[in-house]
């Protein structure tokens, strides 16, 4: 856990926002997104969306941020397909042919980098792109599977397994259309999006960012991708992740700050101050007593909830969600 003296919109140049779970949920605005993040702004706070899914344009993911409340230009939106077709653009040589196994959003980033997508293997194209489309099809797989059989390198845009589902569960994800041509091919994917470095890398790239900040609401995506990345990263609870996940996260999945929404861009966070075994948060202290953690105090709950996390986090092993039930229950969140 981290302490900043001043709100991070001002002590760091660029947020680096995740989008589903952290500005929107499917199509609906995440309460007090907006706000927060034209406030940012005006704080000289520069905002840059870095997605996983592959299957939109950058000018269809500004559309759907301006339609929630969040006014961007495509400039702003940052795909892990503008990665893969960043990184394929690098491997070979200008006007390359690739075999696109997804959309129109891995379709025009490999445009704009100068490369040919193409539909089917019949021309031995040096390189297959994957990326989530929910109109993918047995036919494009195959073809797919048949280019990576013949020698192209596969490159997937991420390897998220699930997507959400709405209000139901979780939907299958690219990482799960990736096992298809991977089990087909005994050949493995070069995966460009969040945890990986590829897409960080973009980001930094196209913002010109000197001190980033991620935002994200998934541990194994976006905190561990700002991990990978040398970032510092603030975890928002408006997703996936609930508090006793984030508690029990392991080294690479742990945020440096925490906060229950977006207005933790507008704020300070304090400092945990370790002394005589306790991690205390202005009112709240935690401590690890044998085989479980006590938490007293009272305040702001997530004051708690960082003393918590300090605690937790002191080792490299993370503690049981037993060791951690009392303690979380004691917090008001």
């Amino acid at each position: 856990m981290k302490g900043s003296d001043r709100p991070l919109s001002e002590a760091y140049d660029v947020a680096l926002l995740d989008l589903d779970g952290v500005v929107y949920v499917g199509r609906r605005p995440v309460p007090a997104a907006a706000d927060s993040l034209a406030k940012a702004r005006a704080a000289g706070q520069r905002l840059a969306f870095v997605t996983n899914n592959a299957s939109r344009t950058p000018s269809a993911v500004a559309a759907l941020l301006t339609e929630v409340g969040v006014p961007a230009d495509p400039a702003d939106v940052v795909t892990s397909a503008q990665a893969a077709a960043r990184l394929l653009a690098e491997r070979l040589p200008a006007g390359s042919e690739v075999l696109v196994v997804g959309g129109m959003g891995l379709r025009h980033a490999l445009y704009q980098h100068g490369l040919r997508p193409v539909s089917t293997a019949a021309g031995r194209p040096p390189a297959v792109a994957q990326g989530y489309h929910p109109e993918l099809t047995y036919g494009a797989l195959s073809q797919g599977a048949q280019a990576v059989s013949m020698g192209a390198l596969f490159v997937g845009s991420n390897g998220d397994l699930t997507i959400p589902g709405g209000d139901g569960p979780p939907h299958p994800g690219n990482g799960a259309l990736l096992r298809v041509i991977s089990a087909a091919t005994g050949v493995e994917p070069i995966v460009t999006g969040k945890p990986e470095r590829p897409l960080h890398q973009e980001s930094i790239l196209r913002t010109g960012a000197q001190r980033p900040l991620v935002v994200g609401d998934r541990l194994d995506t976006d905190i561990e991708g700002a991990f990978n990345g040398g970032a510092d990263s603030l975890l928002v609870f408006t997703g996936v992740t609930d508090h006793m996940h984030a508690l029990t996260a392991p080294p690479n999945r742990r945020p440096s700050y925490l906060a229950p929404d977006l207005t933790g861009l507008l704020v300070p966070h304090p400092e945990i101050v370790r002394a005589d075994g306790g991690h205390t948060c202005r009112g709240w202290t935690a401590r690890r007593e044998g085989d479980r953690f006590t938490l007293t105090g009272s305040g702001d709950a997530y004051d708690g909830l960082r003393a918590l996390a300090s605690a937790a986090w002191e080792t490299e092993e993370p503690p049981s969600r037993e060791a951690l039930a009392e303690a979380l229950e004691c917090l008001p969140l």
